[in-house]
């Protein structure tokens, strides 16, 4: 398979190196300093590109990658207001489509599929409460991280008696605190903990390396190549443990 990168920071490097290693193709590299390159026949040329790169910066991406007519996979958070407009450019172009995630860990998303049931487990016990904490390293701009914003939704979603989710203390009784920190080079922390007076219960995803989030990004290009549409990790974590 021919693959773009789009963005070639740390990220970018590890899945250049786990993508020659699967066997496929690195065609182009989008940078900073290159941006003319989308309008090239090396780009055009991929299979799909795979964008980590800023949230400033993300949603343009998109939209030049897909007036070439390449699709993506995409791992940059902080985006996601715009969502809808996003949603608008991939319509707007049959054939292309758009996997975004935020996190491509195999890991977490199944992490984040047992957070969802531990909240519908908790819903009857009222004398628990949610908290949810995420650690990363000190480059990382935007807080609370995506994943942890992916574990708050599905919290929300899944427990009938947590409303809504704030970074803000104190907070509404019925609202899943969340809290973030910036510590050295952390790949990635995310705990939930569900307290009570007398005890509580926790469950962590702990990344160690940016491994995990780079093959994952890769097997999700994998996936993606040749699909249409908006497309998600359910989607794929679907198809692998069916």
């Amino acid at each position: 398979m021919k693959i773009a990168l789009i963005g070639h920071g740390k990220m970018g490097r590890t899945i250049e190196r786990i993508a020659i290693e699967r066997g496929h193709e690195i065609v182009s590299v989008i940078d900073v300093d290159n941006q003319n390159d989308f309008d090239s026949d090396a780009f055009r040329s991929a299979d799909i590109a795979i964008e980590f790169t800023t949230p400033a910066t993300a949603v343009d991406n998109y939209r030049r990658s897909l007036e070439q007519g390449v699709s993506l996979v995409s791992g940059t958070t902080g985006w996601t207001a715009r969502m809808d407009e996003v949603k608008d450019m991939v319509a707007s172009r049959p054939g292309t489509a758009l996997m975004w995630s935020s996190n491509f860990s195999l890991g977490v998303n199944i992490f984040f599929e047992l957070s969802k049931r531990l909240a519908k487990m908790m819903a009857p016990f009222p004398q628990y409460r949610p908290y949810l904490t995420e650690t990363h390293h000190i480059h990382k701009l935007d807080h609370p991280s995506g994943t942890a914003v992916t574990l708050a939704e599905g919290i929300v979603e899944s427990s009938p008696r947590v409303n809504s989710w704030t970074e803000d203390v104190p907070a509404d009784d019925d609202a899943l605190i969340v809290s973030h920190e910036r510590r050295a080079e952390v790949p990635g922390i995310h705990t939930i903990t569900w307290e009570s007076g007398v005890d509580s219960i926790a469950i962590t995803h702990s990344a160690k390396s940016r491994e995990g989030f780079a093959l994952g990004a890769v097997i999700a290009a994998e996936w993606a190549a040749g699909r249409s549409g908006m497309l998600t990790m359910d989607m794929l974590m679907a198809d692998l443990v069916k």
